[in-house]
């Protein structure tokens, strides 16, 4: 009885787990260009504490093109991750640019 209620547990969790969204960041290389508050970029909601800046929700977009639209609103990044995809070096360059 006890292996069938900490298998229904599990089990019950497992969705959460998997739904989790992957991690939305960047990180500034001018920690003074950062937004004071939120910023809403194509759907994602940034805010940033010092350099390092977290988002939540967005638009279904490539990560390139996700990494422009944050470069162009808050300046350039060290590091971009969207959605779980990380920006290779070649990738950030390109965004920089």
């Amino acid at each position: 009885m006890r292996a069938i209620a900490i298998a229904a547990a599990l089990f019950a969790a497992a969705p959460a787990v998997a739904d989790a969204p992957a991690a939305t960041r960047a990180t500034l290389v001018d920690a003074a260009s950062a937004p004071s508050g939120r910023l809403i970029v194509d759907g994602a909601t940034w805010r940033c504490e010092g350099a390092e800046c977290t988002a939540t929700g967005g638009s279904a977009q490539p990560a390139t093109r996700a990494c422009r639209r944050v470069v162009g609103r808050i300046g350039k990044v060290s590091a971009f991750a969207y959605k779980g995809h990380e920006l290779s070096a070649e990738e950030l360059a390109a965004c920089n640019a």
